[in-house]
């Protein structure tokens, strides 16, 4: 693995600062790229350049399906979990991440594997060597599946739990924003634990 990066990277902190800054923001959101009012539960892009998560209205969103090479790219909706997922605990020891917390995400624009995972400052982010990521492949034939960008192998291992599960991007982004949002003192304090349970409940239930 290549060393870590400042988790004050700017783009992604952009869009995070978007998932913490929506607790106190007005009710009523609006489709960043015509204006209309949106409801809960509406649907990302995200813009390439900038690696920035935009709300979208069903129409605008739609416009950018299956698009391949554009501006904009559609965030998936749903999650799915890999219950059969094989990752040794000398595997996830050797990507040498401080917690055991992470997802892990292709980008098309530089063509390497990126590691982000969750702190009370934010998204820390190192790179994967490629030989490291296509031996989780070899492992896991599912991952040749996940779509670059938009899509992240999301892996809860803490306090022994084993959930693996290949989410939309604004997913990720939105549990680190929740961790950031409640993490208090050196060990998080309970309020946040139970976020984070109450996250990766909400998102097995979603899962197709």
């Amino acid at each position: 693995m290549n060393g870590s990066a400042i988790a004050g990277r700017e783009r992604p902190f952009a869009t995070l600062r978007r998932f913490t800054q929506r607790a106190s923001m007005s009710p009523t959101e609006r489709c960043e790229l015509c204006s209309v009012s949106l409801p809960d539960g509406h649907r990302h892009v995200l813009e390439m350049a900038e690696r920035r998560v935009i709300c979208a209205c069903d129409g605008c969103a739609l416009r950018f399906q299956d698009v391949v090479g554009g501006r904009f790219q559609l965030i998936p909706r749903d999650g799915r979990a890999l219950p059969d997922f094989r990752l040794t605990d000398a595997r996830w020891e050797s990507l040498a991440l401080p917690i055991n917390m992470a997802f892990f995400c292709h980008n098309s624009s530089t063509g390497k594997i990126t590691a982000l995972y969750p702190s009370s400052a934010g998204a820390t982010e190192s790179l994967l060597s490629l030989a490291t990521w296509e031996a989780l492949v070899a492992d896991n034939p599912i991952l040749a599946s996940m779509k670059p960008d938009v899509e992240a192998l999301l892996v809860n291992r803490v306090a022994g739990a084993h959930q693996y599960y290949i989410a939309p991007i604004d997913v990720c982004y939105e549990l680190v924003g929740l961790i950031r949002m409640h993490w208090r003192g050196l060990s998080g304090g309970e309020a946040v634990w139970r976020e984070i349970e109450a996250f990766f409940a909400r998102l097995e239930a979603s899962c197709v």
